[in-house]
């Protein structure tokens, strides 16, 4: 499967574009600076494609299978860079799938967009991030969207608590684990049309998946 990697050099991405490779599918980095190809296709990439989220990104997503839009500004970042990347980018994004055919399209999102009130710190960000994931609700595209928990760089727990959403104190996740995630569900059907929050917790990763 042709997985078209949208935010290819970000810190989850690039994780993700190696699990992905040790599934055995092809990963595309989509990136925005050709300098960045030889150590994305080092980490497992079949190709990449240079397409800037604030331009015309059409052309990337020919002879793709699925999507996983891992690209995001940040919570740290203006209000301006957030619309344009994490809403203005990922609604691009799903109209490009759907317009070169594509069906399948994860994207990853983040906890807190439920009701992005609760968060004065970042309420920016995930009011970008819930209009995109209600836009992508919207299309005919078959979604996945995947909202961890505050990421870390800690070693792969590889165990992990999903649910719709989640009421906890403790909500962290590796980075390496939700790129476990990502890669795992762009396959799995029972996946589809579904979005739940996860954190590290006390079930395997694909058990937790299966119970979807």
């Amino acid at each position: 499967m042709n997985v078209l990697v949208v935010g290819a050099n970000g810190q989850v991405a690039r994780q993700t574009i190696a699990e992905l490779a040790k599934r055995g599918q092809q990963p595309i980095a989509m990136i925005r600076d050709e300098q960045q190809a030889d150590a994305l296709l080092a980490l497992g990439a079949a190709r990449t494609v240079v397409a800037d989220l604030e331009q015309d990104i059409t052309h990337a997503f020919n002879n793709v299978d699925a999507v996983i839009f891992a690209a995001g500004s940040g919570g740290k970042t203006g209000g301006d860079k957030t619309i344009l990347v994490d809403l203005w980018g990922a609604m691009k994004s799903i109209d490009a799938a759907t317009k070169q055919g594509v069906k399948r399209f994860v994207m990853l999102s983040s906890m807190g967009t439920v009701d992005p009130d609760k968060s004065e710190r970042i309420r920016h960000y995930l009011v970008a991030k819930k209009l995109a994931d209600d836009y992508l609700k919207q299309s005919s595209l078959n979604y996945t969207i995947v909202r961890p928990g505050s990421l870390t760089n800690d070693e792969a727990i590889g165990k992990i608590k999903l649910e719709e959403e989640i009421q906890v104190r403790d909500n962290t996740i590796t980075r390496a684990d939700v790129a476990h995630v990502l890669a795992e569900v762009v396959g799995r059907e029972n996946t589809f049309h579904k979005t739940f929050e996860i954190l590290n917790g006390p079930t395997p990763i694909d058990e937790a998946l299966n119970q979807l």
